[in-house]
């Protein structure tokens, strides 16, 4: 019987292992994976260990208040514990551990998240969160302390947590916060914290290209709200703060009535030269070269490039073409065709933001100005001289007509327009004829800087003109001999472009200087040239292939930097070129 029991047992084992036998494997096993129920279960327990003070090793005493720990459940949440119970520091082999400057309240929040991985973080205690979460380098709880907080910028604030980011060293926070005043500061400016703000710290944000306005109007009167905050201790950094409004861009009536007429302006002698620009800028225009004077990136108001006329590739079409070209959003606007036949070889220029244009052809003294703000060619006075290849430039509020080509000689005649009068008037005549040169106002004087002398012949000569003395002097030459050249003024310096040079040439006429500042792609003739946006746009022109070219650059004399554009609309060359200031639709 017991023989029987034993061999049917062994059948059974027998059978058993011969049904689970998998031929392919010679071990059995089963792997249990409990998840995260059971690392819940686990903390959950710790948890309630340290309520209760079992096999808790450490006491941290925090604003008076004890509370019991784990050493391996503090260190493995936070690289600040991990050093210090496993390194030689002796607070790690202490029982009880003191840490100061933070409250009992928010570490025993963090104390339950370490153990039970969940935190409620909320408006009252974000910064105490993020304080201790950054001692203790938790930096899970830290980054989820940063996203809250970027997601409560508001205008109201964000000054504040700009300057708790900055305290704690949080580069993301603290770009937020400035990106985000400088996109709201007109609402920012309505609330306390900028009044409380430093005064350098202001000058920062109003020099900032990037500071988001409608108009100048804005920055004027947060600028008044902050110094009226405590006049006593600010009115002293009024000229300092006026200095980054850029005056010259406020309405003329709000100039008269707001600024001009202010107490606290009027008080302060400091400020008298910035009021005499805004003066300048409204009678003479965009003629006024200052940081001032230009358009904030963001404002509805914007610098816009005009492209007049001109000839096509080959140089055999007249084009009628005006084009406005808006450089910050890369956008072309067809304005009002060149008025009557087609023109080439012209002279172009601005007075008090129209475009102005004269000849064409040989013996044409037509003189047209293009409304900025109606958009339509309007006949003005004719020159008292037919001329082509002439050049004009503004200067003190007048349009001057230099040189030129009447079909047999080169001119040595100038005449200046008065917009009052409607009038042409003569000047005393250029010491050397010449046509297709340069011509340039710069520091209240009129440069005329190489052109053609004959049918083959250059000059190299620079001949200055002092409206005051109605007298041309001769000043240090050029570093070359050609004609086709443009000149631009910026920031009282002179550059030069074309003439079949792949060079640009600068001349400071305070030091009477040349230098070469830069190397173009390739060489240029009758190219347009124009400053806009503090640099210097280089548009058409025609290649050493006598062609016609679409290509564009920007020159930025802060860097030597130059770098190539969107093309034209078209080949031009021989165009006129000109900036102007246009109110732009948002």
């Amino acid at each position: 019987m017991h023989r029987m029991m034993k061999e049917e047992s062994s059948y059974r084992t027998s059978s058993l292992e011969n049904a689970t036998r998998d031929p392919s494997k010679e071990k059995l096993h089963m792997k249990l994976c409990s998840g995260s129920c059971h690392a819940e279960q686990i903390l959950q327990t710790l948890n309630s260990y340290r309520q209760s003070g079992i096999f808790t090793d450490v006491v941290l005493l925090i604003d008076g208040q004890e509370f019991p720990c784990h050493r391996a459940t503090l260190s493995a949440n936070s690289t600040y514990f991990r050093a210090m119970f496993g390194g030689n520091l002796k607070e790690g082999h202490q029982n009880i551990i003191n840490i100061q400057k933070i409250s009992a309240s928010t570490m025993s929040l963090l104390l339950d998240y370490m153990y039970g991985g969940n935190i409620v973080i909320q408006e009252d205690n974000v910064e105490g969160i993020l304080e201790l979460s950054d001692l203790l380098q938790i930096s899970k709880l830290r980054d989820a302390c940063i996203t809250f907080l970027e997601g409560q910028l508001h205008p109201c604030n964000c000054l504040g947590i700009m300057k708790f980011a900055d305290s704690f060293s949080i580069a993301s926070l603290t770009e937020k916060s400035k990106r985000f005043m400088l996109e709201c500061f007109v609402e920012v400016s309505c609330h306390e914290e900028f009044l409380e703000m430093g005064v350098k710290e202001l000058v920062e944000y109003l020099s900032d290209e990037q500071l988001v306005v409608p108009k100048e109007e804005v920055v004027f009167e947060a600028v008044m709200r902050w110094v009226r905050h405590d006049v006593p201790a600010r009115k002293g950094a009024l000229k300092d703060l006026l200095e980054h409004v850029r005056l010259p861009l406020l309405d003329p009536t709000y100039f008269l009535e707001k600024v001009e007429m202010d107490g606290l302006i009027q008080d302060s002698k400091e400020c008298i030269p910035l009021l005499h620009e805004a003066r300048k800028y409204y009678i003479l225009g965009n003629e006024v070269s200052s940081l001032r004077s230009r358009p904030r990136r963001f404002m509805e108001l914007a610098e816009v490039i005009v492209i007049i006329g001109g000839c096509d590739k080959k140089g055999l079409l007249k084009l009628p073409f005006t084009d406005l070209y808006h450089p910050k959003s890369r956008q072309w606007t067809a304005l009002s065709s060149v008025p009557g036949y087609t023109k080439s070889e012209f002279a172009a220029c601005t007075l008090k933001n129209d475009v102005y244009i004269s000849g064409g052809h040989i013996s044409s003294n037509d003189v047209w100005v293009l409304s900025s703000q109606l958009n339509v060619w309007i006949k003005v006075a004719c020159l008292q001289k037919g001329r082509w290849r002439h050049k004009m430039a503004t200067l003190q509020g007048k349009i001057y007509a230099v040189g030129g080509f009447d079909g047999f000689y080169r001119l040595s005649s100038v005449e200046c327009y008065d917009t009052f009068s409607n009038s042409w008037s003569t000047l005393a005549p250029l010491p050397q004829a010449v046509s297709s040169a340069a011509v340039v106002s710069c520091l209240n004087k009129l440069y005329v800087l190489g052109g053609a002398v004959d049918d083959t012949a250059n000059t190299d000569k620079v001949q200055c003109y002092d409206p005051e003395e109605n007298k041309w002097t001769l000043l240090s030459p050029t570093p070359f001999y050609q004609r086709c050249i443009s000149a631009v003024c910026l920031d009282n310096i002179i550059y030069v472009v074309g003439g079949l040079l792949s060079k640009i040439f600068s001349y400071d006429p305070r030091e009477d200087s040349w230098q070469e500042v830069a190397t173009l792609p390739g060489p240029l003739e009758s190219c347009g040239l124009t400053v806009c946006g503090g640099k210097i746009y280089i548009l058409g022109g025609r290649d050493e292939n006598g062609e016609g070219t679409d290509k564009a650059f920007t020159f930025d004399p802060a860097t030597g930097s130059v770098e190539q554009q969107p093309p034209l609309q078209r080949c031009t060359s021989y165009h006129g070129c000109v900036t102007i200031l246009q109110r732009m639709n948002r």
